[in-house]
């Protein structure tokens, strides 16, 4: 009688003790991908050209402001054109309080100068860390006449974690127009 209850109960301490520990499981991020991105040259009615990435649609306004469109990323990446007329110091002031107005919610914002003194183009790009509402900004500017500022936006609420695959794809994006854009002279 005593070996059949020590029997019992070690056979019931093994099916209990041998069980794995329960953990909950943690929350997945989905994986995104997009594809080589391929490029075209846009702006031609303006006075700058630039290129463009067929993934996006451009939708152009009169006064060569633009906005590059991805459906795919629900995001865009607005360009905003401004002549410069004695108000260089006014712009640049404008573009960099522009890009820091996101500080109070980013963890982090770099700054990487970019400059072509081949072709005249100078200028700021910003990227932006943390669930801010634009995770890059930049401009550029030949110092004597023209002044283009970009913002990068998604349609969604800022979740840095989620939106980084399609950020960094697009801030890849920002860097060839500010590579590429060159001045109509």
């Amino acid at each position: 009688m005593k070996h059949n209850i020590l029997f019992f109960i070690v056979v019931a301490a093994l099916f209990v003790g041998c069980k794995d520990e329960v953990l909950p499981k943690p929350k997945a991020m989905l994986r995104l991908e997009y594809p080589t991105a391929a490029y075209t040259t846009a702006g031609s009615d303006c006075v700058y050209t630039f290129d463009q990435n067929t993934l996006s649609n451009i939708k152009e306004s009169k006064d060569c402001s633009m906005v590059l469109d991805y459906p795919m990323m629900k995001g865009s990446i607005y360009l905003t054109y401004k002549q410069v007329k004695d108000n260089l110091d006014t712009l640049l002031v404008d573009a960099q309080k522009l890009s820091y107005e996101h500080v109070v919610k980013a963890d982090n914002i770099v700054e990487q100068p970019f400059i072509n003194q081949e072709d005249g183009v100078y200028g700021m790009f910003y990227e932006v860390s943390g669930n801010a509402a634009s995770q890059s900004q930049f401009y550029v500017t030949d110092s004597i006449n023209h002044f283009v500022t970009g913002s990068l936006y998604f349609y969604a609420k800022p979740n840095y974690d989620s939106i980084l695959p399609a950020a960094m794809y697009l801030q890849n994006d920002i860097r060839r127009i500010m590579e590429s854009l060159r001045w109509k002279k």
